[in-house]
């Protein structure tokens, strides 16, 4: 917890109006300085490095079992109990699912001009080139 004096300093200047001096409030917070690791809050500090403690890193598990991979969706079961969502045959998946583009988007030439996404790429791409050449700018 932080103790918070007020000091209330008197200044030269006059207020035009009424002539009369004024105060300024200052505010000054004293914060408790941290005593070595033991003021970081927990009692697992991990070791001391140059600049202060260094985090252990956390070491997630992978799944190494080829058939679990090819039958179930790994990760998607997020609670405690249950387990991974199982893959369905592809025909009880609908066909646009199979034509997604999955690469870069196309090019500008090859979208549609009257479509909403090649009016929406040319101002993405239009503020792109203006954040390039106001980088170049010097000031």
């Amino acid at each position: 917890m932080a103790a918070i004096t007020w000091l209330r300093v008197p200044c030269k200047k006059l207020f035009h109006r009424n002539l009369a001096p004024c105060m300024w409030n200052i505010q000054k917070a004293d914060f408790a300085k941290p005593v070595g690791v033991a003021g970081l809050g927990s009692k697992k500090a991990g070791k001391l490095g140059k600049l202060g403690p260094v985090a252990e890193k956390i070491v997630l598990p992978v799944e190494t079992d080829t058939e679990k991979l090819v039958n179930y969706v790994c990760g998607s079961n997020i609670l405690k109990q249950g387990q991974d969502v199982q893959l369905k045959p592809d025909s009880e998946y609908p066909d646009w699912l199979w034509s997604l583009r999955l690469t870069k988007p196309p090019p500008l030439e090859e979208m549609d001009p009257n479509s909403i996404q090649y009016w929406r790429r040319l101002r993405k791409l239009n503020i792109q080139r203006q954040s390039r050449l106001m980088k170049l700018r010097k000031y």
